[in-house]
């Protein structure tokens, strides 16, 4: 069924040394698209120099990008490794100047360190000490994140886009202005005004919703995060949730798992985020959620 759905360009900003991650940023936005597109109307696009710039002269390279690329981006994702990248007129480096401007113009930029280890010999002493430089000016602008390898970098990336896609004013403006409510994941109850626990159910996709009530009613509060051969899924309960052999299945209620994890619904145990048990406020939520089917 077609549907009409609000386009945000997310700028992926780096230099040449994080290739791997760039894809994986595009590969966690194309997941969010195909989860939340349809109920919440918005669709997340990956937006970089090398796929959204075309052959011009009559400026320098960085501002062509700036002009014709980072302008219309509503959020930015930066990654850095061991570089900072080539010092441009007006900052230490590209990437640089597009997180500062990306800032000044009021917009959410989310800012990933990698400290996984590099061999001496690929690491030029100048880039590091400029990144170094460019960290410590991110860490006074707001909150960093570091990640240890793709695996670490994916998993923080699929959580904190959720949140900050439902916390940060500027995307919630975005969103706000653009939905009708027939085009938002409908609320648990419709009176007005919502209550704290109606504004935060209503946060909740369908999927969330459903599997926290099971695993409240599990006796140990337990949800497991499993994957086998023949692919990943949810389970609590002793039930399955989420199609193994169907990616997109299976996608919804890792979703909705990062939903509740998010919201503080749930607790992750242990040090492979293979299980996760309900917190005191999850237990509440689970309760409110019963309570209004009846």
């Amino acid at each position: 069924m077609a549907y009409q759905a609000t386009i945000i360009p997310v700028m992926i900003a780096s230099p040449g040394d994080v290739h791997e991650y760039r894809s994986i940023v595009r590969d966690v936005l194309h997941e969010w698209n195909y989860v939340n597109s349809a109920s919440s109307t918005a669709m997340m696009m990956p937006v970089g120099w090398e796929t959204h710039s075309s052959p011009e002269l009559g400026s320098s390279p960085q501002e062509l990008i700036n002009d014709r690329v980072l302008e219309d981006c509503d959020l930015l994702v930066g990654i850095f490794w061991t570089r900072l990248g080539t010092p441009t007129t007006a900052s230490s480096s590209g990437t640089a100047e597009e997180i500062e401007r990306h800032l000044k113009a009021g917009k959410p930029a989310m800012v990933y360190f990698c400290s996984a280890p590099a061999a001496l010999d690929t690491v030029d002493p100048d880039q590091y000490a400029a990144l170094k430089d460019f960290r410590e000016w991110c860490k006074k602008q707001g909150i960093v994140e570091f990640f240890d390898n793709a695996v670490d970098f994916e998993k923080k990336l699929r959580r904190h886009l959720q949140i900050t896609i439902q916390k940060n004013p500027y995307l919630g403006g975005l969103l706000q202005a653009t939905s009708t409510p027939s085009s938002v994941i409908t609320p648990v109850v419709t009176s007005t005004p919502l209550d704290p626990m109606q504004q935060e159910a209503s946060l909740l996709s369908e999927e969330a919703r459903i599997l926290l009530v099971e695993a409240s009613q599990d006796k140990n509060g337990t949800i497991l995060k499993l994957a086998t051969f023949g692919g990943r899924y949810i389970q609590s309960r002793g039930k399955t949730f989420g199609d193994p052999s169907d990616r997109r299945s299976s996608a919804k209620w890792e979703y909705a798992l990062e939903q509740l994890l998010s919201a503080g619904f749930v607790l992750a145990r242990g040090h492979k985020d293979q299980v996760f048990e309900l917190s005191e406020p999850g237990y509440r939520m689970a309760e409110y959620l019963e309570s209004r089917e009846k």
